[in-house]
């Protein structure tokens, strides 16, 4: 037992240092697959049928295949691809994962957009083109801002499902939380427990990460917002 936790022990400060990276690489993934799947979520209710079906096949087609494959596609079949046509290309590893992780977040976040927008009563369109609003002042100014307060649950969810698949670009060597488990078990032989540390961080990562939107869903709501300064009030 002691020389189990001596293991675990001495393996932690370079696990901490990949989780700093899986961090770091779920952080631009989001970002970005929050700008594609915005700019998806809308594509997706425009009135021009061109750019809703594809928009629809590329989530369904992002959805639909594993992310495993599509890192893959990415890091071993874009290059591949490339040198049929007499072009060489190689990606780095992170633009390689950030890029996998990107595309297929940006196909959830959009249908989480989607969803969000169409949650909004359309008497709110009404009355901002009543006021002379243009279409893109109207989504701008009335319908987005109340559709985000909605879209915070399961846009958390999506952070922490993507913070978990992470681990999956470790088929490509890169180094994040997984992949550094990985090569401590290849030098200690002592599987279980490193591996049990991994999961670890993983878990603590999740909760903060689980909190930390659960308090921006009450800061970002003006009522529950005012029932939590009420209830702290009384305690008082």
């Amino acid at each position: 037992m002691i020389q189990s936790l001596t293991i675990i022990l001495n393996a932690l400060p370079n696990l901490l240092l990949g989780a700093v990276v899986t961090l770091q690489l779920t952080g631009f993934s989001v970002v970005l697959g929050m700008i594609g799947g915005s700019l998806i979520g809308i594509a997706r209710l425009s009135p021009i049928s061109p750019l809703r079906w594809i928009t629809r096949g590329y989530v369904d087609f992002f959805r639909g295949t594993p992310l495993l494959v599509q890192i893959f596609m990415i890091y071993f079949g874009l290059p591949a691809l490339s040198q049929s046509f007499g072009i060489s290309l190689r990606f780095d590893r992170l633009v390689a994962a950030v890029m996998a992780l990107s595309l297929n977040s940006a196909a959830y976040i959009g249908e989480i957009v989607r969803a969000g927008i169409q949650s909004i009563e359309p008497g709110q369109a009404e009355a901002a083109n009543s006021l002379g609003l243009s279409g893109v002042q109207t989504m701008r100014y009335i319908i987005f801002p109340q559709a985000l307060r909605r879209m915070i649950p399961p846009l958390g969810n999506e952070f922490i499902s993507l913070l978990k698949d992470t681990s999956l670009v470790a088929v490509i060597g890169f180094e994040e939380l997984f992949r550094r488990g990985q090569l401590i078990v290849a030098d200690t032989y002592r599987a279980f427990e490193i591996y049990a540390a991994v999961a670890l961080v993983y878990l603590v990562l999740t909760l903060v990460s689980s909190q930390f939107f659960s308090y921006l869903e009450v800061w970002m709501n003006p009522i529950r917002r005012q029932k939590a300064s009420s209830t702290r009030l009384t305690s008082l």
